[in-house]
């Protein structure tokens, strides 16, 4: 007997990027959650970074999707990532088992060892001891969930033994599968990542299928797989108008990665949504260049975001539609709910 492929699971991702100031920032992201909730997402993520605002808007996931846990119903609501070693670990605890008391079990834990070198040091530490900081404080986490004794003998209240199914893990590396699939955790998959110095056309997938094998590989016997893959996706109704806004967006973001010191090889537009990894044209154009993605395939979580391109709010509105109701099901895809049948922007 056949069996028909179990449906993947859809998200939306926001480093909170819109060109605005920071509370227009937070207030035009919780307005794209909420229509990605109405157009039957099932999940939504939020990057922690902290100091850098052209990097990432958002140093306090937790408190920000506090706030959306009020204001949605059914959407689950997750970070990508909180950069673990820059955190007290039992106050990660603390807030995320009363935020998912709030959101009525709809939170979702990622985490990950952080960025920048330099957003370590006035946290009091070296981005050199990140890896040993993030297994130390990863473990008390998940001991207070647990209602496992801490230090001085205290336990966490309220414990969230149920979170321990939760967990996330981002990584670039096949060291990492390992670490998330021993764990029995979810893995995410990033939308790029540097390519190696002996392989600089490497494709994503090329790159992210040795961590899928692997994470396949020693994940507990009878622990079903959780593999999050996030991509850069922009659709709009016509490739002329997806075109206009990724050439804006990625000479904005090709500009930063210069001015940081960064090499770029060409700032042609069609050369940087190559490098950049990016999917942006009309839903045939991008269902095409994703149903090639050999990586994706495999997810069982699809999470789009629009960075690097960036565009207006009202298109990464519409763009959210096109993904819900043509994009994500040709990618397998099933909605649950009823459909939304929705015009925002009229086509020109």
């Amino acid at each position: 007997m056949s069996h028909s492929p179990t449906p993947k699971r859809l998200g939306f991702f926001s480093r909170v990027l819109d060109q605005a100031d920071p509370a227009t920032r937070y207030r035009l992201v919780a307005e794209q959650i909420l229509h990605a909730e109405k157009h039957g997402f099932d999940s939504a993520w939020v990057a922690q970074h902290h100091f850098n605002g052209e990097e990432g808007g958002l140093p306090a996931p937790l408190v920000f999707l506090g706030e959306l846990a009020g204001r949605t119903s059914r959407i689950r609501l997750g970070t990508g990532v909180i950069t673990l070693p820059m955190e007290s670990a039992v106050r990660v605890a603390e807030d995320t088992a009363v935020l998912d008391l709030l959101a009525n079990g709809r939170l979702e834990v990622g985490f990950g060892t952080g960025g920048t070198p330099t957003s370590f040091l006035p946290f009091g530490l070296e981005s050199s001891d990140r890896g040993a900081v993030y297994a130390k404080s990863l473990a008390t986490v998940r001991d207070a969930w647990a209602g496992r004794e801490l230090a001085g003998g205290n336990h966490l209240y309220p414990a969230a033994p149920h979170l321990l199914d939760r967990v996330w893990q981002a990584t670039f590396s096949v060291g990492g599968g390992e670490r998330a699939g021993l764990d029995g955790d979810g893995l995410m998959l990033s939308r790029t990542q540097p390519r190696p110095v002996e392989s600089p056309e490497a494709l994503l997938w090329d790159l992210q299928n040795p961590i899928i094998d692997t994470y396949l590989a020693n994940l507990p016997q009878g622990r079903a797989p959780r593999i999050l893959g996030s991509r850069s996706l922009f659709v709009a109704e016509d490739r002329k108008t997806a075109l206009h806004f990724a050439e804006l967006g990625l000479q904005r973001s090709v500009e930063r990665f210069i001015a940081s010191g960064h090499q770029v090889a060409s700032k042609k537009t069609e050369d940087l949504i190559r490098a950049f990894d990016v999917h942006v044209g009309t839903p045939d154009d991008v269902i095409a260049s994703l149903s090639a993605d050999t990586a994706l395939a495999r997810v069982t979580d699809l999470v789009f975001q629009v960075h690097s391109v960036d565009p207006p709010h009202e298109h990464i509105l519409r763009s959210l539609e096109l993904v819900a109701s043509e994009v994500a099901p040709a990618l397998g895809w099933v909605r649950n709910g009823p459909a939304i049948h929705e015009r925002r922007l009229a086509t020109a």
